[in-house]
């Protein structure tokens, strides 16, 4: 059910490419009851946007250069629990999706829904309800019976499942292209692991992650 034009869920679209921006917002402007604010082209601009506008609702890319959609949901919901965090990306993986989730983000939509299924996870997650695509709804049904992502008990606790693995794989000499393939994942999306890595780990540089990890017992056979 859509609101009323009297009571418009407003709206912020962050993603890093225009194309896709003024497609949201020509979508939403042609339906009734939602009204956006403003867009956002990098993380930081959208947890920026989020102070500025306090919308009900981020429609929030993951991969944007800078700050990724992950932190910036982070962030945002931190300061500003009222405003919503839909994901909409094109990223299924189980890592993205729970990343996401612990982040804050209350709804998670791949790139491609139709625009009734695209307004009403606005709707919901402006009414503060959870809503998922149904791939990702399979995935979450999974992870809640069992069949999902188990905890590890590794060395380096604050990474994710998925840069534990990458973080092996790089102890063990591999580059990016190397594990790009291995995994099935982008460059890009490799990249921005690393970057997490060395982050999160406080490590200068690539050899000072490989180092710690290799001392950690990663990167063996």
């Amino acid at each position: 059910m859509s609101p009323d034009a009297d009571n418009a869920r407003t709206v912020v679209i962050a993603d890093d490419h225009p194309l896709v921006r003024a497609g949201l917002r020509a979508l939403l402007g042609s339906l009734p009851g939602f009204e956006v604010l403003a867009e956002a082209g990098t993380g930081h601009e959208a947890v920026q946007a989020a102070s500025d506008y306090l919308p009900d609702v981020v429609v929030m890319d993951l991969q944007m250069p800078g700050m990724d959609g992950i932190e910036a949901t982070r962030r945002i919901v931190a300061r500003h629990p009222s405003v919503g965090i839909l994901v909409l990306t094109m990223f299924e993986d189980d890592d993205s999706v729970f990343s996401a989730m612990r982040a804050g983000a209350r709804g998670y939509l791949l790139k491609g829904a139709g625009p009734d299924e695209v307004a009403r996870a606005i709707e919901a997650v402006a009414s503060g309800e959870a809503i998922f695509g149904p791939a990702v709804a399979a995935r979450v049904m999974r992870y809640f019976a069992g069949a999902g992502p188990q905890p590890e008990e590794l060395a380096f606790p604050e990474l994710t499942p998925r840069e534990h693995e990458i973080l092996d794989l790089v102890a063990a000499g591999a580059n990016n292209p190397t594990i790009a393939r291995r995994l099935s994942l982008s460059a890009k999306t490799v990249a921005n692991h690393v970057s997490n890595i060395l982050t999160k780990l406080q490590a200068a540089d690539r050899a000072e992650a490989i180092i710690r990890a290799r001392r950690a017992g990663l990167g063996g056979e």
